[in-house]
Order: structure tokens, then C-alpha cells, then sequence
């Protein structure tokens, strides 16, 4: 038994001690980095020795559980070269953002970091051709974004090889030649100002002619340019190889989620003009997934981005405590998702404090003035069925709205993402708890919002989030007067509703018939057809719940889930389905005014 003991003991020393030299191992590599690099030593100054990288103090080094992850070292006036086998001895790397820096020369031999997910390498003096073999080694590359950059040459055959790559940027640069076969899904491309020439191959035809501008030799679909007889030999050749190569069709689409430091994300929203976005849609998290960032640069020259000064958080509501700039520095972010407004991420501080950061990419139609008035009435907000922000970020071109964090997430996806202990909890008390809470909520913004066409104007399942209670809070509310106009169309989901899609026009009855939708979809369990943009998928839950009732069938729409011997609770159910009926007729003179559906609603009994 003491034999058993010394040799467990012994293993233990072993992994503390191989622990211990591989964090110094890597201490040093960055070290050695840092001294490859011009400015190293002041962009950098916070790498010093006998401090852990992931001590939180080093600048641009993003960790998981302890591991070196992530890179970002943008916007830090960098160049001169960068020592690759410095950065293959970082065993944990996935993404690398040398993004806006000054680096010059061939592309490094960035191919010996065979694990990494995301290289960022926009707005630098690369240049020069990249070797068709180059990305052969990095099967695990998802985002490449050499943007910005002087390569020429043409786009290396090997970037169709790699299954997993999502996105690629290769906009502003001198590329040429034919556009290879891509066969992966990918998510996003941009190959505009370019030289390419010939068509544009099938596979990509689904993308936007904003991928494509400004390369003259280009034709086919997307493009207005149509392609001569001559002209189709060439996809011959940009589809060589692609045999060899595989198409990667059979293999499963790939859901990431984000695991990011803000200080990285921040450091690029609130000092320059740039755009950060994410790609997400699951909740849960993989260790192995730590640190992926997109990072797209808006146009423009270099010394115009770096004439930008900081900005800071403005605090509006200080229920939840004071934090600022450098608090949310030293957070974690986990993506949530994007909406039509913008992208979402949790940002857990370290004082305890979990935010939702929200980009509102789409308001830019009002200046500062107003809209710190407008974000300070909403600071002033006090209702239990609304969240209240809490601080904003104002530029020009980037605004960013945070508030408190629902671990339990939105009441869409605990009614059609969550098959947990959530899902099974959806009862109905619960689910009646809910409409009533949704209900009073309106209530409160039909009075503070009066005069407004829309008070809520994007009421749907996805922004109603949940309390550890399920009480609701609604979000997203009251941004019709901030949105420009043609985005609010695309975005708001007001404008999916038949007011406008049929007659032009939005009113307050647009939000009785959103709300409809919602009764609709907690009585049936159903994913709202209405919520996808093209109307394919899901349930049409208004064409069958009137249908139901126009032919006395309501009682098969109620959810299986909610079956229920007892008569009078499937009496009150269907009550309450009726309401959803009322609030989701075509014509909106047919409709409830939203004080009479609020009032209704509070007559149904559990």
C-alpha cells in the first residue's frame, strides 16, 4: 500500500514539474517573441519575467483554464520579424491577430503552427505571392483574414483543402488569376479589390456582389457581368484538383463558440475604427474551441484609424455596482449570438459582476447628444418584466449597449434549444407566468413609450429573457427612432409582420400581433415558421391555430407537453389561446388595442 502511495506521489511530482517547465517554457518563447519584434519592447512592456502570462498583466495573451490560447497583438505599431518557432513551441495557440501593425515582407512560415484556428494578418505591408502548397499543414484553420495587405500572386490552391475553414478575407490586396473551387461552406468571403479574372465558381455564387466588386475580369453569379463561351473554359481549370483534394460536403457543420478576452475585443471597439463580430449559436462552451475572433477592419487608411481616441463606458443604471473600461478589460466574454441589431456576448468581470455586451452595428442614425438621452431613459426604467440597461459605449461608428446577464437565457431558447431541467420546467403555471410577465412588461412601455408607433417594435420569443424565476424581461425594445430606416426593415421584427409586409405601415397594433405570435408559440411548443425572414421552416402558427378554431379543433394545438386531465386548466389553456388568435388577425382594425389583450390575459387562471 506505501509502494502504491510513493508511486502516485511520484506521478503527481512528474505532472507538477512538467506543468511547471512548460508554462516557463512558454514564458520564455514569448519572450523570445517579443525580442524579434520591432517595438517590441514598448508595445510590450508588460511581458516581463517571473510573471505568468496568464496572470491577467500581459497584454494581448488570452488564456483558457491556465493555457496560452490566443495572440492578439493589434494595433501596437509592430514589424520587423516574427519568430514562428517561437510561436510553435505554444502548444495551446488557436488564434493569432497581428491585426493593423506594420509588418512587411512574404507571409512568415506561419504553416509550422499546425493547431491554429484563426490567423489575422489584416491591414499590414505583407506581400508578395503565397506558395500554392502553403495552408496545406493547417487542417485545423477556420479563419484566415489577410485583408488589407500587398500579396499578389494567385489565391493558393491548398485554402480548398482545409474542411473547416468558415471565413476568408481577402479583400484589398493584388491577388490574380482564376478563383479556386471552394467546396466547404464557408460562412464568409470577401475577395473584392483584387485582379481575379474568369468566372466566378458555382460553389460561391450564393454570396453577395459586395464579395466580388472590383475585379474587372470577373463574371457569372453574383456579378451583373455575364461570362463569354471563352470564358467558361477557365472553370475547368479552377476545378482541378478538387477530387484529389475532397469537397468536405459529408462532413457535419461545424457550431463554434467563442471563448474571448475582452480586453482584445475592447482594445479594437473603443480605440479604433473597426468591427468585431462573432459566429455562434450554441451555449455551451468547448475548452478546445478558447478564443476565436473574426475581426473585420473598416476601410480606410491607417492614419486616419490611429487618429481615433479612446472612448469609455458610460454608466446609465447603477443597480448592479459602478464598472468601467478597465473592469470589462480584464473580463472573459462567451458569444450569444447575433440578432438583426448585432452581435452579443456574456463578459463575466471579476468582481462577479455577468454583462451582455451588445453591438448596435445598425444605429448610426443620431448623433451623440440624443442618444445618450435616449440610453438614460432607459437607465431610468424600473420594472420587473424589463431589462434595464446599464451602461453604454458611444462612436460614431460603433455603439455598444450592456446590460445584466439571464444565465437562463431567452424564452426561445428554453422553449426550442433546451431539452434540460429548463425545458421540463416549462409547466403551465410557468408558461402562464411568463405570457402575464411578457403581458405587464408592454404594459409598462405602452405608457412610457406612448407616443412611439412601435414601443417594443421587436417583440419576439428570442428577446424575452428569463429569470432564475422565469419571470420575463423584455429587451430589445423602444430602437425604432435609433435605427436608420432601411435596417430597421431587415431587422426589426415589426417589419415581418403583414402591417408592413402587406400594407407598408407599422402601428401599435404591429406589437398586439407580435405578442400573438408569442401566445401562439408557448400554448404550442412550436417554432414560429413567422421568425425565419424567407417563411421556410417551422409552423405557420397563426395559418393553423385560426384554422383550428375556425373548424373547433383548438385542443389539438396545445403542446403534448402540457396535456392536462384536468378540464378546467385546458379551458383556461385554450382561453389563452384565443387571446393569441385575437392579437394575430390580418387586418389590425380586427385586432385588440394592447390594453385590452394585456387585460384579457390577466383574467386567465392557472
Amino acid at each position: 500500500m506505501a509502494a502504491v502511495r510513493f508511486h502516485n506521489h511520484l506521478l503527481l511530482l512528474f505532472f507538477h514539474l512538467f506543468f511547471t517547465l512548460s508554462s516557463s517554457t512558454e514564458t520564455q518563447s514569448l519572450l523570445r517573441l517579443k525580442q524579434s519584434l520591432v517595438n517590441g519592447d514598448r508595445s510590450l512592456s508588460s511581458w516581463i519575467p517571473n510573471v505568468s502570462p496568464c496572470s491577467g498583466t500581459w497584454l494581448g495573451v488570452v488564456c483558457f483554464n491556465g493555457v496560452i490560447t490566443g495572440l492578439h497583438l493589434s494595433d501596437l505599431d509592430l514589424s520587423g520579424p516574427i519568430d514562428v518557432d517561437a510561436l510553435a513551441e505554444i502548444r495551446g495557440l488557436r488564434t493569432l491577430s497581428f491585426i493593423n501593425n506594420s509588418f512587411s515582407g512574404p507571409i512568415p512560415a506561419f504553416n509550422k503552427l499546425g493547431s491554429i484556428k484563426s490567423l489575422l494578418l489584416t491591414q499590414n505591408n505583407f506581400s508578395g505571392p503565397i506558395p500554392n502548397d502553403f495552408f496545406t499543414p493547417l487542417n485545423s484553420l477556420k479563419k484566415l483574414w489577410l485583408s488589407g495587405n500587398r500579396f499578389n500572386g494567385t489565391i493558393p490552391q491548398s485554402l480548398t483543402q482545409l474542411d473547416l475553414l468558415k471565413e476568408l478575407h481577402l479583400e484589398y490586396n493584388s491577388f490574380s488569376g482564376l478563383i479556386p473551387n471552394f467546396s466547404q461552406r464557408l460562412k464568409s468571403l470577401d475577395l473584392s479589390f483584387n485582379k481575379l479574372e474568369g468566372p466566378i465558381p458555382e460553389s460561391l455564387a450564393t454570396f453577395t456582389v459586395d464579395s466580388f466588386v472590383e475585379n474587372k475580369g470577373l463574371c457569372g453569379k453574383p456579378l451583373v457581368k455575364t461570362c463569354e463561351v471563352s470564358d467558361t473554359s477557365y472553370s475547368m481549370a479552377s476545378s482541378v484538383g478538387e477530387e484529389e483534394y475532397g469537397s468536405g460536403w459529408g462532413r457535419k457543420v461545424i457550431v463554434v463558440l467563442v471563448v474571448a478576452s475582452v480586453a482584445a475585443l475592447l482594445f479594437l471597439l473603443l480605440t479604433r475604427k473597426r468591427r468585431v463580430e462573432f459566429t455562434a449559436v450554441s451555449r455551451n462552451s468547448n475548452a478546445e474551441e478558447a478564443v476565436e475572433v473574426q475581426v473585420a477592419s473598416v476601410r480606410g487608411s491607417v492614419g486616419e484609424r490611429r487618429e481615433n481616441k479612446r472612448g469609455d463606458i458610460v454608466m446609465v443604471n447603477e443597480m448592479r455596482g459602478v464598472f468601467g473600461l478597465q473592469d470589462m478589460m480584464k473580463a472573459a466574454a462567451e458569444v450569444l449570438g447575433n440578432g438583426g441589431l448585432g452581435s452579443a456576448y456574456k463578459a463575466a468581470m471579476t468582481n462577479g459582476l455577468c454583462v451582455v455586451v451588445k453591438r448596435m452595428r445598425e444605429v448610426n442614425k443620431i448623433g451623440k447628444e440624443v442618444f445618450d438621452a435616449e440610453m438614460r431613459q432607459f437607465g431610468r426604467i424600473r420594472h420587473r418584466n424589463i431589462i434595464t440597461p446599464l451602461a453604454y459605449h458611444y462612436r460614431r461608428e460603433e455603439k455598444l449597449l450592456i446590460t445584466e446577464y439571464m444565465p437562463k437565457g431567452s424564452l426561445f431558447y428554453v422553449l426550442h434549444g433546451d431539452r434540460g431541467l429548463s425545458h421540463s420546467e416549462l409547466t403551465w403555471p410557468i408558461r402562464l407566468r411568463i405570457v402575464k410577465g411578457i403581458a405587464r412588461g408592454l404594459g409598462f412601455l405602452y405608457t412610457e413609450f406612448s407616443t412611439y408607433d412601435l414601443p417594443h417594435g421587436n417583440l419576439k420569443s428570442s428577446n424575452v429573457l428569463l429569470s432564475d424565476e422565469y419571470e420575463p424581461l423584455l429587451s430589445d425594445y423602444a430602437f425604432q427612432p435609433l435605427v436608420n430606416p432601411n435596417v430597421a426593415v431587415q431587422a426589426l421584427f415589426a417589419f415581418k409582420t403583414p402591417d408592413f409586409v402587406q400594407n407598408q405601415k407599422v402601428s401599435q397594433k404591429t406589437d398586439v400581433y407580435c405578442l400573438g405570435i408569442i401566445i401562439l408559440e408557448v400554448i404550442t411548443g412550436k417554432f414560429p415558421a413567422q421568425y425565419h425572414s424567407n417563411g421556410k421552416g417551422g409552423t405557420d402558427v397563426v395559418q393553423w391555430a385560426h384554422s383550428a378554431v375556425s373548424e373547433g379543433m383548438e385542443v389539438e394545438l396545445i403542446d403534448p407537453e402540457l396535456s392536462s386531465n384536468d378540464t378546467n386548466s385546458r379551458n383556461q389553456m385554450l382561453k389563452l389561446l384565443r387571446i393569441g388568435v385575437a392579437c394575430t388577425e390580418n387586418n389590425s382594425d380586427e385586432r385588440p388595442k394592447m390594453k385590452e389583450a394585456i387585460r384579457r390575459i390577466e383574467e386567465v387562471q392557472v
